[in-house]
């Protein structure tokens, strides 16, 4: 951890969108792999319902629940406190405005996140704004919708027709009217993601649109190779994790088997006179 790294605010978003600056997001659920980011140097963390498939080894993202967003969001606090943080609002938190705001303010009380994401476009404007107006600085998301999986038959890039791009550009902007300090935007065509950004003054994140957007994202597990059930087509893995790990418990499972493991090293051992004292009590017992 970095005690003299300066966390990010909200009017940084935008100040560094108008500057123009990179930025730097990878979305993580848990300890490790948060301090590993700040001490790398990461931006913002988005603690994401995607946690339900790497983590949980679900299908889609549809089943993690609000108290499992808010622990998994205070152990990523922990593990990188000074770096901004974005925390998804999970699959039917926000069906209505009431259950918006409640489940929004509960998150930000308890688990010490700096945002709240949730996803969609004009179709979610009331609810947007109703938790805009309570005071809750929150996000939303265009492109491919994981909450829609099954309306969009999969995880399918979105955006391929000017009319669809159309559509897409109108939510970004209703997200926009709606109060929103910014959105992401998700396997989308480039040119689809750069005019989204361009169309609107607030804070845009990307993943799988491209360099489009002020601030690139990747999913943390993806990135160092850690899930490796599959890897979408935007993903670039920086690491192998997973193989690192599997030959270090395949060399662990050799060494216990062949009895090389523990040996003397990796064993406590009592003072020579407390042993010949067990030993002799033993035998007198």
């Amino acid at each position: 951890m970095n005690a003299e790294r300066k966390k990010l605010t909200i009017p940084d978003l935008k100040t560094k969108k108008t500057a123009g600056e990179r930025l730097v997001m990878v979305a993580v659920g848990e300890v490790l792999s948060a301090a590993w980011a700040e001490r790398a140097g990461v931006d913002i963390l988005g603690i994401g319902d995607s946690l339900g498939m790497t983590l949980y080894g679900h299908e889609n993202t549809l089943a993690i629940t609000v108290d499992q967003m808010i622990e998994h969001t205070r152990a990523v606090r922990r593990g990188a406190p000074n770096t901004f943080t974005i925390a998804a609002m999970p699959y039917g938190s926000y069906a209505t405005k009431d259950l918006a705001v409640t489940n929004a303010v509960q998150m930000i009380k308890e688990s010490g996140v700096d945002a709240l994401k949730l996803q969609g476009g004009r179709e979610i404007f009331d609810i947007i704004r109703a938790v805009a107006d309570a005071g809750i600085p929150v996000m939303s998301h265009v492109g491919l919708i994981p909450h829609h999986v099954h309306k969009h038959g999969g995880f399918k890039m979105q955006g391929r027709t000017a009319n669809d791009a159309l559509q897409i550009i109108d939510n970004a902007k209703a997200i926009e009217e709606a109060g929103a300090i910014g959105l992401e935007i998700e396997a989308v065509p480039y040119e689809v993601g750069q005019a989204v950004d361009d169309a609107i003054d607030i804070f845009t994140f990307s993943i799988g649109a491209g360099a489009a957007g002020t601030c690139q994202m990747l999913n943390g597990y993806d990135l160092i190779g850690a899930f490796d059930t599959f890897k979408p087509k935007f993903a670039k893995r920086y690491g192998n994790v997973a193989d690192v790990a599997v030959e270090a418990f395949k060399s662990y499972v050799a060494d216990v088997r062949s009895g090389a493991f523990p040996n003397k090293d990796h064993s406590y051992h009592m003072k020579t006179e407390e042993a010949a004292k067990l030993k002799e009590a033993l035998k007198t017992g």
